[in-house]
């Protein structure tokens, strides 16, 4: 058996007999560190020799430190059994060795050390720094100095060592017999190339087939990976927890397990960052559900995880509870667009500014609406930038004017008046009462401040919209926000870039953090998605990636009764030979999502499901959906249904979405076309 086999079995072997011996079962002894600490501090001052004082400060300093952290962790969830810890470090300071694991939660007994991963005095070290590199920190007051000898990470599912990823590979124990071990080797993140996608000589005969995708989970929500952070990760999760921080990544790169990770740790520190003043938004109700259940697992409980359209509609029922409560869905694309425009701050702005009144609900109906008719305004500050003609504006100002008086109609107590307001209306009208008001309130009319919100998919969310989260902050100004431009597909929101956005909001010289390692996807994809980017790629330095994988492929048929079929057959194989695989078949619109429901169905393919209304069973088997529904989602694999020049022609908007169902995939990316393939498909092997 392996040497680094033996010694993680020995190591989980001791952990779990700690763990059966302790009376308090998951929290350490802190009477009997206190006790070792007072017998080394005796021996220390009895006259010893400077060698063996230097070795005895070097245990109190540890000794110490322990303390602090089990000190610290004391109110933390308690260790299992199950799954005691997730990562290993042996760590060496002079002549000296020892075992530091984490887990989520702290024990420290039977010369176990379990640290929580979130305690930064030690734990830090593990996220910093590789196997065979020097560490130099500050722990517990004293600059410590030593080497990494070793860093795994390891997998135990009920008690029982079932994965082993070290630099030396990949240790995979067998589920028949717990002597059983096979190696792996492991790729290391390397840089994916454009050219890595381009059709190669031979290359056309492809794999033909869905799968070997290997470790697919029953479990499709987002995991929490506490153990997979990665140095840049963990830098960003551990910055302090006052003022802004800006995540950007490529798609997979892990900006949502960033910030989701980074309130667990900040609520570690501070337990008033897990309450109800903590606040998690998304763009989708999917996403939502999706990253729902990660903060529960990492022991935060009480912060909300909600989509802005569900808080801010709450908010606005609320505060202004005599507008009817129905939205409508019938407004023209123009007047949705310029409710969405970045610009709408500054003509809210100046409209209350040059409009005293009282400050009240009804005065609050009044600026929006009086906002929205005013087409002297509106052109001042639209027009300049070009970002709507004269014509454009006055047809928004006609519809909002014929909105208006059904709103007054029904507030005068019409209630047969067809009154209703866009979405978009929603936080506009609560920007229009903080600037009103002074601000929004809470329950029982105190102010609303948050302690700490974190936005996700933050591209797609308009500057008004933030603005408003902005002043329902605390002193502190604690907000997080992960976004990544190259995947912003809401052409109405008017999101530019980083600096236009920063401008919009007041937030000139915003420090964006970068994260470059892609995660979710094969080099091969990465390389692809990139290529459909083209001159809309933020920069000139590609993603990392972390492992290669079967070529992506565009599949050519006549109609798409002959794509049914194809498909029919690659699904009923892939279903037979990785049950817990999930499959996304992305469309470009509803109507072939009906098609290829009926067709797949029809077919006797298992476990299709045409997700409507973002209800995903984030569960082995198909998923049929349309692009724009699996924003922030992953599959183990992706077919992108209809990759046609109709469907992907070659504007800002179409490589943005073919990017981002690309980008959705974990093992293998297919395109299928019944007609003329995209130009933004490049040199993809092609089939058929």
């Amino acid at each position: 058996m392996d040497r680094i086999v033996e010694e993680e079995l020995a190591l989980c072997r001791k952990v779990l007999e700690a763990l059966a011996a302790s009376p308090r079962r998951g929290r350490g002894s802190e009477g009997e560190i206190e006790a070792e600490l007072g017998r080394l501090r005796e021996q220390l001052l009895s006259g010893i020799g400077d060698e063996d004082r230097a070795a005895l400060t070097a245990e109190i300093n540890r000794q110490s430190a322990l303390l602090d952290q089990l000190r610290t962790s004391s109110a933390a969830p308690r260790i299992g059994r199950a799954s005691p810890y997730f990562g290993h470090m042996r760590l060496r300071e002079g002549e000296r060795s020892w075992d530091v694991c984490l887990g989520k939660a702290s024990f420290l007994e039977g010369g176990v050390n379990v640290v929580d991963w979130r305690n930064a005095p030690i734990s830090k070290i593990f996220y910093r720094y590789r196997q065979g590199e020097e560490f130099e920190e500050e722990i517990a007051g004293r600059l410590r100095l030593g080497d990494v000898d070793a860093r795994r990470m390891v997998t135990i599912r009920d008690g029982q060592l079932r994965r082993i990823e070290a630099p030396e590979g990949v240790y995979v124990g067998s589920s028949d017999s717990a002597s059983q071990w096979s190696r792996h080797e492991i790729a290391p993140p390397r840089l994916a190339t454009v050219q890595g996608a381009k059709l190669r000589e031979g290359a056309l005969a492809g794999s033909r087939a869905l799968g070997g995708g290997g470790n697919t989970r029953v479990d499709k929500h987002l995991p929490d990976i506490a153990g997979l952070i990665d140095p840049a990760q963990f830098e960003i999760i551990a910055r302090p927890s006052s003022g802004l921080v800006v995540i950007r990544g490529t798609a997979g790169s892990g900006k949502t397990t960033v910030a989701l990770h980074r309130i667990a740790f900040l609520a570690y520190e501070d337990p008033s960052f897990d309450s109800s003043r903590s606040l998690v938004l998304v763009f989708s109700r999917a996403l939502r559900n999706y990253v729902a259940h990660v903060l529960p697992a990492l022991g935060v409980h009480e912060v909300r995880v909600l989509t802005f359209a569900e808080w801010a509609s709450a908010l606005r029922r609320s505060h202004l509870p005599m507008l009817p409560a129905e939205l409508r869905d019938d407004a023209p694309a123009v007047v949705q667009r310029l409710k969405q425009h970045p610009l709408m701050l500054s003509v809210l702005a100046r409209h209350v500014a040059n409009h005293p009144g009282a400050k009240d609900e009804r005065q609050v109906i009044d600026d929006w609406g009086s906002a929205l008719t005013n087409q002297k305004l509106l052109e001042e500050v639209l027009l300049p930038p070009g970002a709507f003609s004269a014509v454009e504006i006055g047809r928004a100002c006609d519809w909002a004017r014929a909105r208006h008086a059904e709103i007054l109609a029904w507030l005068d107590g019409d209630k047969e008046s067809d009154a209703a307001i866009d979405s978009e209306d929603e936080p506009l009208l609560l920007r229009a009462y903080q600037l009103r008001m002074g601000g929004l309130h809470g329950k029982r009319g105190r102010p609303l401040r948050y302690r700490h919100v974190a936005i996700d998919e933050v591209q797609d969310f308009t500057p008004l919209e933030v603005r408003v989260l902005l002043d329902c902050l605390d002193q502190r100004r604690s907000m997080t926000l992960a976004g990544d431009t190259q995947q912003h597909i809401l052409k109405d929101a008017g999101f530019t870039s980083w600096s236009d956005f920063f401008a919009h909001l007041g937030l000139e010289g915003a420090e964006v953090e970068t994260l470059r390692v892609s995660y979710r996807s094969t080099r091969e994809i990465v390389s692809f998605a990139q290529g459909v980017l083209g001159p809309l790629r933020e920069d000139d330095e590609m993603p990392m990636t972390t492992r290669g994988g079967p070529p992506v492929e565009l599949f050519r048929f006549t109609d798409d009764g002959a794509c049914v079929a194809f498909l029919a057959e690659a699904l009923i194989s892939l279903a037979r030979s990785e049950p817990n695989a999930s499959v996304a078949l992305l469309t470009p619109n509803e109507g072939i999502s009906r098609v290829y429901e009926r067709a797949l169905q029809a077919a006797e393919v298992p476990k299709v499901h045409r997700v409507v209304d973002q209800q995903y069973s984030f569960a082995p088997g198909i998923e049929i959906t349309e692009v724009e529904q699996v924003k922030g989602l992953e599959f183990d694999y992706v077919v992108v249904v209809e990759a046609s020049a109709r469907h992907y022609p070659d504007t800002p908007a179409a490589r943005r979405l073919l990017h981002v169902a690309a980008t959705r995939a974990i093992h293998q990316l297919w395109l299928t076309a019944s007609a003329t393939p995209s130009p933004l498909v490049g040199e993809t092997p092609v089939h058929g």
